[in-house]
This record gives C-alpha cells, sequence and structure tokens, in this order.
C-alpha cells in the first residue's frame, strides 16, 4: 500500500515553494547533494511514498547504484515529543548487532536546512508488508500459522535484548512505564481532542485505578502489528524486518502484547470499523487465536501472563487518543490522507470498545 503524492510534496529547490503554500515532503536537490557525500548512489532521484503513510513519512529513494528508504516526520504541527525520526534512527542502529530484526540505518541528517526537518536513510529490505492480503505463497492455513508464530519470535527476540548493553541507557526510564503512558496520553487526548468524548475520560480512570505491577523493563516497540513488520514473499514465512519504531521505549514489554492482540480480529469478532481496517486478515484459517498468540509468548518468553486485559484496554484507549490526533491534522488540511478523515468515527468505536473492556467484555 503506498500513499498519493500531492502537488506540493516533491519540490527541486526550496526556492520552488512560495510563502503561502505548505513546507515540501522532500527538496531534491540538497536530498542528492546529502545522499552523495554519504556515498548513497549517484545522479537523478527518483522518490515515491511507500506504507502505509499515516504517520511518519517514508520515501522509497531510488538513483543509480542505490536503492534506500528515507523516513521524516510529517508536516507541522506536531504534538510535543512525537514523530522524533532522529530517536527512531538511534534505537535502529542500537539494534543492529542485536538478534532483533531491523533494517540498518545508513545515514542521519539533523540539519533542518536538507530538506526542512531531520530524517534518515535506511536499507531497503526486499519482502512484503502484510496489510491488504497475504502473499500467494504465503496464503494458506500453514503459513498463515506460521506467520503468526514469527511475530511472537520477534517480539520475544526485542524484548530479551539487553537495552543497557546495546548502549540505550536513558533511552527511556526503566521504571514507571504504564505510569507514564497514562499521563503522557491524557495530555495528548488535552493536544488531540476536536470533540468531548466521556468514554476516553472513563476509561482513563479506569486505567489508572487498576494498574498492574510491571516486570523487568525492555524494549517496547510501542506500535507492534502485522502491518508493522516486513515478511518474505516465499514459503516458508519468515519475517525479516520490524519496522516504524517511532514509538518505541524502555519499558513494560507486556505492552506491546497486548496492543498486537488488540490488533487481532478473529473468525467470530463483531466488526470494529478502525481495526477491522488494520487487522481483518488474521480472521482467516490458520492464524492463531488471540488466546494462542499469549501462550506462544508465555513459552517463548518465560514472562508469565497477567493482566492481559488491562494491557489491551490500555492499548485501545492509546489508539482512540493516537487517531485522534490524525484526525485532527485530516481535518485542519495538514495531510492529504484521506484515510485518516474517516478516524472521527473510527475514534468513537474504539473509545466504546476501550469501555467495554474494563467491564470484561
Amino acid at each position: 500500500m503506498s500513499a498519493s503524492i500531492a502537488p506540493d510534496d516533491i519540490v527541486r529547490t526550496h526556492a520552488d515553494t512560495s510563502a503561502s503554500a505548505r513546507p515540501p515532503l522532500l527538496v531534491l536537490e540538497p536530498l542528492r547533494r546529502f545522499l552523495d557525500e554519504h556515498g548513497l548512489g549517484e545522479g537523478e532521484i527518483e522518490a515515491s511514498p511507500i506504507g502505509e503513510g499515516h504517520s511518519n513519512v517514508t520515501y522509497l529513494i531510488e538513483r543509480a547504484g542505490a536503492e534506500v528508504v528515507l523516513r521524516r516526520p510529517p508536516r507541522p504541527p506536531l504534538p510535543p515529543s512525537a514523530h522524533d525520526v532522529l530517536r527512531e534512527a538511534r534505537l535502529l542502529r542500537a539494534l543492529k548487532d542485536t538478534p532483533a530484526r531491523v533494517p540498518e540505518v545508513l545515514a542521519v541528517c539533523d540539519d533542518e536546512q536538507v530538506i526542512g526537518c531531520p530524517f534518515y536513510v535506511m536499507e531497503r529490505i526486499a519482502g512484503e508488508v502484510i496489510v491488504a492480503s497475504v502473499p500467494p505463497a504465503l496464503d494458506s492455513p500453514a503459513q498463515r500459522r506460521r506467520i503468526g508464530e514469527e511475530l511472537i519470535e520477534a517480539l520475544a527476540e526485542i524484548h530479551e535484548v539487553d537495552w543497557r548493553k546495546a548502549g540505550l541507557e536513558g533511552f527511556g526510564k526503566p521504571t514507571g512505564y504504564l505510569e507514564r503512558q497514562l499521563r503522557r496520553f491524557r495530555g495528548l487526548w488535552e493536544l488531540n481532542k476536536t470533540r468531548e468524548i466521556p468514554a476516553v475520560e472513563s476509561v482513563a480512570g479506569w486505567l489508572a485505578e487498576h494498574i498492574p505491577s510491571s516486570g523487568a523493563a525492555t524494549i517496547v516497540h510501542g506500535d507492534y502489528r502485522l502491518g508493522n513488520t516486513m515478511f518474505s514473499a516465499d514459503a516458508p514465512a519468515r519475517l525479516l524486518a520490524v519496522l516504524d519504531w517511532e514509538m518505541a521505549t524502555i519499558g513494560d514489554p507486556l505492552a506491546d502484547l497486548g496492543y498486537l492482540c488488540m490488533m487481532w480480529t478473529e473468525r467470530d469478532d463483531p466488526e470494529l470499523g478502525l481495526r477491522e481496517q488494520l487487522g481483518k486478515l488474521t480472521r482467516q484459517e490458520g492464524f492463531p487465536t488471540r488466546a494462542e498468540l499469549i501462550e506462544l509468548y508465555e513459552t517463548g518468553s518465560g514472562r508469565p501472563m497477567s493482566n492481559i486485559r488491562w494491557y489491551t484496554t490500555l492499548a485501545l484507549w492509546k489508539m482512540a487518543v493516537f487517531m485522534e490526533g490524525n484526525y485532527k491534522r485530516a481535518i485542519a488540511g495538514t495531510t492529504d490522507d484521506p484515510y485518516l478523515k474517516q478516524f472521527g468515527d473510527g475514534v468513537l468505536e474504539l473509545a466504546r470498545r476501550a469501555e467495554e473492556a474494563t467491564r470484561g467484555a
């Protein structure tokens, strides 16, 4: 799935942008010089958006001798601390020599004069991001089962990384993660909200009253789901890379598992519009159930499972808050992504489902 290109997304030079226009997403001439300085191909650039394109912006950059991927934030205005691509690049570099499956970062630019914001460039990995369909070679019950198993295996690998040894001291605070999540997303709600939604407030209260005790802190991806991974196109199913690390930190690993389960639909689930768009494939025969994913993780990680309903409720609530921010960007005209305009009703659905989850529904 690729995002569309608006006329003002890509310009050749900064002078090609009028004072009244939105800032461009790519400025080709200074980008060409940056790539030249880092030995990443030569000649003219061909740029095309890739991925789902709903948060940080990702482009495939093609030129003679190189095919690389560029990550940058979306257009402003942006919430404080959100869309920090330099932080994302730091994490990916730290994970390079660990079992975690990540792409290699090739160059990082913190000079906003180049394209108008910080960005980084990483290797292009040949594979499939499974969003709208399963690759034909993997579209069988046995391979769908293996996709689920690979997801859990890769998640356990991330959580087993010794983050201190990897140089991530200071990347996040190892204690109080869940409390900070509640505070942060309550604050984000005040920034993001376009209307009053009582369910968001009531769920926040329930989460605060029932907060569990966390185990040892690990790296937390923060948005771990099928659509944020890349798989081999050929059988057997192999997870090649975990993508989209912008929400990563140090914290409670069960937050990742709760989020994955929240996004994972089963055959008999009622439809939930927003989740359905991101996770409907897993209704198909062969994919593990949520209970099986939890069992696989418990076996693979050695961590006991407890309070998983709390973590799943947290995931629903956080998504409602986060997606309200994307919806706000859409109605403000700072993005051309028509998908984000659908989040008006989707946020209400998520908040309602989160409130049901607090009652065990």
